[in-house]
């Protein structure tokens, strides 16, 4: 408009002006239909069906079934053999291991099997694809039984047939010890159970009752399995090695706030509701510690005031029924056991009489954060025959263990030292007094990496037994004398070894192929690593790329995020064919990036405790710099353009991210995000976040910066979510309404917290969405992703 006043103020005639102005029009209007063309010839040309389908061959149900000789899943016998099955390009495999003479054969002859089976159904039978995937050897190993359409069959291996066993039998029928929310006890003949809030054993061989207590109440009762979020109806408990008595408690709920769920169904909808405390709230589960003598129905109660519902490791004192953070002395006639406090700053170790519940304060830590015991495993044991123990502490910055004297509560020596990190206590041997664990860090490279170790208990002798480069995944047999190892590298594939407990290598079992994947175009993501946001503390990551990727090109980054603390987003650091959708989406225009940020574990206690206190720096600082630096290394990635997601606390992550850095992420996908962490179970927040610092939950939570979103934001919630509940994700709804801002949702009616048979669903709306707002193009409608059987598993 200024040029054409200026060409006004000048000497033209009126003719000339005209001339000029329609001249002007002309290349404005060309300019606008060029510009217009060129809009519509970006909108025309879309992600098309065969793009996603390509992606989709890139999820793990089509990439794992081009994986052979890979997942060892080793089966242990009673006689310190074990046999496993592994899938080849053929079909499957049973391996029978001779752990003794280190070798290695086929189970059974599997063609003869086939056709036995094939001979008495009726039905035609491959050997390589059998119609079972596990079987039982009976004493005689001579003998097998497998489960084939609900009946039980026995197979003959020198007479070579197959006869029923049962016409048709149940999973209690074939397996008598044990029965669904049972829990045997060592010697196998009795099986203990709740049943009206009280405790119950069954004789396993006469199915005989006896009831253990008779006091307990609805939401006072025994053994409950109750944390918050995971429940269940099996009972908590840790047998004595001699079956006579049980470790338990008497969980007290009574004054704890309820959650609530309300079904989406024709008609009235159903109410559930469950204990689910909150952070700060006066009332928390607390847990009444009891012994039972099991052989006289007698309630021992430990002479200690009630625990809140903690352990050394999260809130969850159970491990698939087992009462963690309790040993057991080896004569049975003392009981060890941690008591947490309700911040995880305090931990206490007593050792109680298991006869008259008396205890025994034997030593106690204090953390100013908050005190961890490894990763995965308890890392403490009682050592009743020499009055010692074994503690896990970071004191010294690094997670170690240390021998103790039970008897004064004193150190004796520390047994690790190092700038590494002891992630799991595997074995003590008292007679040679030898520690066997696993560690990472101590080993060059990539400082996620775990190996196997053993050290003397004065801290001489540290060896490592698994010297291969890469992360170490193994199994002890039952008796401790051998191990299946199998190491591998995000982009190296593993090899599974036989070893004795010394590390010696007995015999190769498996080496993984991946020929047929790689003949499909496939490549492994590469791993990096880079500056935190410090600008001093290296941390790693994995960086997925198109398979045909153009370096000349730029490309949005997807950044994927889960930022712990007690995990990471990387989490696996072993070889796996899929990540998730991380290739997937890769392959659809993407660089993709999923970092291990600074206050995840596995690392120094200083690295773990950098975000405490305040979750909501969900590792973000370190994400934008990375993605930055990672930008000058590869000239391919847009950093203009960035999306985020996450599911869960990489759903709080997301969108924090959005709301605290609207100019660096451009789009992102909110899963299931625990919000607001005063709306999500106590544990969670008053571990990391600290108990008495009420003010800083609410500067935390992401609803009071949605006003702050520039970008496209979507979010999704299971409204049976018993988890994370819904309304974390409606308050940031609300939020985002008050604040007139446009927004995507999506929930799911019936689902819990990871969408269940929804997950493909979720899983194609995410790629729509940052194919239609990173890639600026239309996505196919309604792509329809199909999880497909591995054919390998096919009879």
């Amino acid at each position: 408009m200024w040029g054409i006043l200026v060409y006004f103020a000048l000497p033209f005639t009126l003719s000339e002006v005209y001339s000029f102005l329609i001249m002007k029009l002309y290349i404005l209007s060309a300019a606008c239909l060029t510009a217009a063309l060129t809009a519509k010839a970006q909108a025309v040309n879309p992600v098309t069906a065969e793009n996603y389908r390509f992606a989709e061959s890139r999820l793990s149900y089509n990439t794992d079934a081009l994986v052979d000789h890979f997942n060892v899943s080793p089966q242990w016998l009673p006689d310190g053999n074990c046999w496993y099955r592994v899938l080849t390009a053929k079909g499957s495999e049973f391996i029978l291991v001779n752990t003794t003479k280190g070798t290695r054969a086929a189970a059974f002859n599997q063609q003869q099997l086939a056709t036995a089976l094939s001979s008495a159904t009726g039905k035609q039978y491959d050997a390589w694809h059998l119609p079972f995937q596990t079987f039982r050897y009976l004493p005689d190993h001579k003998t097998i039984w497998f489960t084939v359409e609900g009946r039980l069959w026995q197979y003959d291996m020198q007479q070579q047939q197959c006869v029923i066993v049962n016409q048709f039998i149940s999973d209690a029928k074939a397996n008598p010890g044990k029965r669904e929310n049972e829990v045997l006890s060592p010697d196998g003949k009795r099986a203990a159970f709740i049943k009206e809030h009280n405790l119950w054993v069954r004789e396993v061989a006469t199915n005989q009752l006896t009831q253990l207590t008779t006091d307990g109440i609805q939401d006072f009762g025994y053994a409950t399995d109750n944390a918050g979020w995971t429940t269940s109806d099996a009972p908590v408990l840790r047998w004595s090695h001699n079956s006579r008595k049980i470790a338990t408690f008497k969980q007290d709920q009574r004054h704890v706030h309820n959650m609530y769920l309300v079904t989406t169904n024709v008609g009235a909808p159903d109410l559930h509701s469950w204990k689910y405390p909150l952070p700060g709230d006066s009332a928390v589960i607390m847990i009444h510690r009891v012994i039972i003598d099991v052989d006289n129905a007698r309630v021992i109660p430990i002479q200690v005031g009630p625990d809140p519902h903690r352990g050394t490791l999260s809130d969850d004192i159970s491990s698939s029924g087992t009462f963690d953070d309790v040993d057991w002395s080896g004569d049975d006639a003392e009981l060890a056991f941690v008591s947490t406090s309700r911040n995880h700053q305090h931990e206490k170790l007593r050792i109680a009489n298991a006869t008259t519940g008396q205890i025994r304060e034997v030593m106690e830590e204090k953390v100013a954060t908050q005190y961890e015991s490894g990763q995965g495993t308890i890392n403490w044991q009682y050592l009743q025959k020499s009055k010692e123990f074994i503690w896990y502490s970071e004191r010294d910055n690094w997670g170690h263990l240390y021998l103790y004297d039970a008897t004064t509560g004193k150190v004796k020596n520390q047994v690790t030292k190092g700038e590494w990190v002891v992630t799991r206590l595997l074995e003590v041997d008292e007679q040679k007094r030898v520690v066997y664990f696993e560690a990472c860090g101590r080993e060059a490279g990539n400082p996620y990496f775990c190996y196997l170790y053993k050290i003397n208990f004065d801290g001489k002798g540290l060896t490592l037994l698994t010297p291969e480069p890469g992360n170490h995944k193994f199994t002890f047999s039952p008796d401790k004398k051998f191990l299946v190892d199998t190491w591998s590298q995000p982009d190296v594939p593993g090899v599974t070894v036989l070893r004795n407990k010394e590390g010696k290598l007995l015999t190769t079992l498996e080496k993984a192929d991946i020929s047929r994947l790689t003949a499909t175009g496939w490549k492994a993501p590469a791993p990096f690593s880079v500056k935190a946001a410090d600008g001093k503390t290296d941390v790693y990551g994995l960086l997925f790329t198109p398979t045909n990727l153009n370096p000349n090109r730029k490309y949005p980054v997807v950044d994927y995020i889960y930022p712990g603390p007690q995990g990471g987003s990387v989490r696996n650091w072993s070889f796996t064919s899929a990540r998730g959708d991380h290739q997937a989406l890769a392959e659809l225009g993407f660089i993709v990036v999923v970092l291990e940020g600074t206050s995840n574990p596995m690392r120094s206690k200083s690295f773990h405790d950098m975000s405490y206190g305040n979750m909501a720096i969900n590792t973000l600082p370190d994400q934008i710099t990375c993605i930055r630096q990672l930008s000058t290394r590869y000239g391919y990635i847009d950093t203009t353009r960035v999306g985020i997601w996450g599911h869960s606390g990489g759903g709080f992550a997301t969108a924090a991210a959005m709301f605290r850095y609207p100019d660096f992420f451009k789009v992102g996908i909110s899963e299931s995000g625990n919000h607001d962490n005063r709306n999500y179970e106590d544990d969670w927040g008053e571990r990391y976040n600290g108990l008495t610092n009420a003010s800083d939950y609410v500067t935390q939570a992401n609803q009071l910066y949605a006003a702050n979103l520039k970008g496209n934001l979507l979010l999704a919630h299971g409204l049976m979510d018993n988890n994370v509940p819904p309304y974390n994700t409606m308050l940031v709804v609300e939020a985002l309404e008050k604040a007139n801002k446009d927004y995507d949702l999506i929930v799911f009616p019936s689902s819990q917290h990871g969408f269940g048979t929804f997950s493909p669903y979720m899983m194609r709306r995410r790629w729509d969405y940052f194919v239609r707002h990173l890639l600026n193009t239309a996505p196919p409608k309604e792509y329809l992703l199909v999880n497909k059987p591995d054919p390998r598993n096919k009879p």
